[in-house]
């Protein structure tokens, strides 16, 4: 993809950042800062994760509701989709003709200034790009990151690093992957959601299309259907453990430590190994995914697969949160249907142990148009809970509720064991009653369940 020049040096030279304290506005504000731009901003939160961090690189971040109007030297503002119109930042702006450019809009241009590989996906896109960020950390070429979640072995989410590729987990939610200036473009998966920004599945995979033929290389899965097509649409190099892949994943051992596999190459004279502290078959093809990546920027295959040794995961993936009345506590993001499989097909990895799982549907519009798709996600749970939609900023929809997710699953057995709980003070006394030693206990989903693992933990410290 042809690269942008630099003639934007100068709108860049003191940035200020709406919502500065999200993942996604924390990460442009980081890398803007450490390439030597001056940064500013603001959240209406009194803090978050990431302005202590911000703070530390020596943005000044305000919190709260006051917003400070804009300093004399700020030269642009960057938003967010979430920025209202009537943002005073924004507001001020205006009035001194100075440009107010979206997230997308300091990506596509930062992404101009190195090599960029850039992952999408519908799902694995966070634990890829971590991973990836990983190799290319540990066989030394300097990286730059941007991941939506801290990664435990590089200690942030996101970092501008040295000469190295910038390794990019690409949003499709909004489009904003269109943006960037890729090099290599790697597709997990493509499956429907955001459509409501798309308006339909076929411009989802239109979007994807232009994705992969936007860049120079491509990297896709071959075992996921629409991304399967598209990489022989586009030629890409194809992993996965279907035996038409370029990269293909052969010989998967699991253990209560983690997933060992091997990789085939053509011309490879024997499989590459392996070893993965995570579980899981999507691990599996999210490392394969990563180390393919890293093979088409330099790094030898062995090298590449060998890094992977010290990986232990990214927060909210599979994320070991503790021991509560004698059961393990693992967290996830998953929110899809796909994903949700996974994960659970992930738990029972861990030595036949009783799953027990809770699931928060995420958002109305999401739970409205794919309710019913979650009838068999949780077929291999032996226990299930549901609560009701988490609204991320939502209004409320008629009739849509986490029940929608409720009938379907008993729709598709009425014999499963799922309980409806509304309410996370619900879920955190069910499980209080339910678990005993031995369980893997699950939390999905991408809002606010992610809190009862340390709540359980609190009580079951002070139940002794």
């Amino acid at each position: 993809m042809a690269k942008a020049g630099d003639s934007d040096t100068e709108t860049y030279a003191h940035v200020f950042v709406t919502n500065i304290g999200g993942a996604g506005m924390s990460a442009v504000a980081t890398l803007l800062a450490e390439r030597g731009h001056a940064v500013s901003g603001h959240d209406p939160a009194e803090t978050t994760p990431f302005v202590a961090p911000l703070r530390a690189l020596g943005v000044d971040v305000a919190t709260g509701s006051e917003q400070p109007a804009l300093d004399a030297e700020v030269t642009a503002v960057v938003v967010s989709t979430a920025t209202p119109a009537d943002n005073p930042a924004v507001v001020d702006a205006r009035g001194r003709d100075l440009p107010v450019l979206h997230r997308a809009d300091a990506l596509a241009w930062l992404t101009s200034e190195r090599t960029t590989v850039s992952v999408a996906g519908t799902h694995g896109k966070t634990t890829t790009s971590a991973m990836l960020a990983t190799i290319l950390d540990t066989v030394g070429v300097k990286p730059g990151w941007v991941v939506g979640a801290p990664i435990p072995g590089l200690g942030r989410s996101s970092a501008w690093g040295g000469d190295g590729p910038l390794v990019v987990e690409a949003d499709e939610s909004d489009g904003t992957f269109l943006r960037l200036a890729t090099d290599v473009a790697v597709v997990t998966n493509v499956e429907p959601d955001h459509l409501e920004h798309y308006g339909s599945f076929e411009a989802l995979v239109e979007a994807f299309r232009s994705f992969l033929a936007n860049a120079e290389q491509r990297v896709v899965c071959a075992d996921d259907t629409f991304a399967g097509e598209l990489g022989q649409e586009v030629r890409a190099v194809r992993y996965g453990t279907d035996p038409s892949a370029d990269v293909r994943i052969v010989d998967p051992v699991s253990t209560a430590e983690g997933l060992s596999f091997g990789l085939v190459q053509a011309g490879s004279p024997e499989p590459v190994p392996v070893r993965l502290q995570v579980h899981g078959m999507h691990n599996a093809r999210n490392a394969t995914a990563a180390v393919t990546a890293a093979v088409l920027v330099g790094v030898p295959l062995v090298d590449a697969a060998a890094a992977l040794d010290d990986y232990v995961g990214v927060a909210r993936r599979f994320e070991a949160r503790g021991e509560a009345f004698g059961a393990t506590l693992v967290d996830d993001y998953a929110h899809l249907p796909t994903e949700v499989a996974a994960a659970i097909a992930a738990a029972r990895e861990l030595d036949g142990r009783r799953v027990v799982c809770v699931f928060q549907p995420h958002r109305y519009s999401r739970t409205e148009a794919h309710g019913r798709d979650f009838a068999s996600a949780f077929t291999e749970a032996d226990l299930l809970a549901i609560t009701d939609v988490y609204a991320a900023g939502e209004a409320p929809r008629p009739g849509v509720s986490g029940k929608l997710v409720v009938d379907a699953v008993l729709d598709a057995d009425p014999a499963a064991q799922v309980a409806y709980l509304p309410h996370l003070d619900d879920v955190v006394l069910w499980l209080r009653q339910t678990l005993r030693p031995g369980d893997v206990c699950l939390t999905l989903g991408a809002g606010d369940l992610t809190t009862v693992p340390t709540r359980l933990v609190e009580l079951s410290t002070r139940s002794g």
